[in-house]
């Protein structure tokens, strides 16, 4: 009984070592707070702020994109049938041709067209 009670108490004792400490509360409480309150303060910036987009310019953006897109999708098609067009010709790979020239494709840098919104 004794040895049950001892290891009843070393738990416990456990326990009370691993739990936070009166002035360790009182400290994460006001962090807490802290916290609270300064996402409370960015809540109410962004509900009362004024410079929300609106759907026009929403729209406009997305027209705007779309224009680049297209454009993008042009002057690469352009180039990729030039270049074509010059290596039909030409007596290396496409790859040598790039790296003499110093053409950088999008698809070296990993660059691929935005999707649309």
């Amino acid at each position: 009984a004794l040895q049950q009670s001892c290891r009843h108490m070393e738990a416990e004792l456990k326990d009370l070592n691993s739990s936070m400490t009166t002035p360790e509360i009182a400290r994460e409480i006001e962090a807490l707070r802290k916290d609270c309150a300064s996402c409370t303060e960015k809540l109410e910036r962004i509900k009362s702020a004024t410079n929300h987009v609106t759907p026009e310019e929403k729209e406009k953006v997305c027209r705007e994109q779309q224009l680049y897109r297209r454009e993008w999708r042009r002057r690469k098609r352009m180039a990729t049938e030039l270049l074509d067009a010059i290596l039909e010709g030409y007596p290396k790979s496409k790859k040598q041709f790039f790296e003499e020239v110093g053409i950088e494709t999008d698809e070296d840098h990993g660059v691929v067209l935005p999707a649309t919104v």
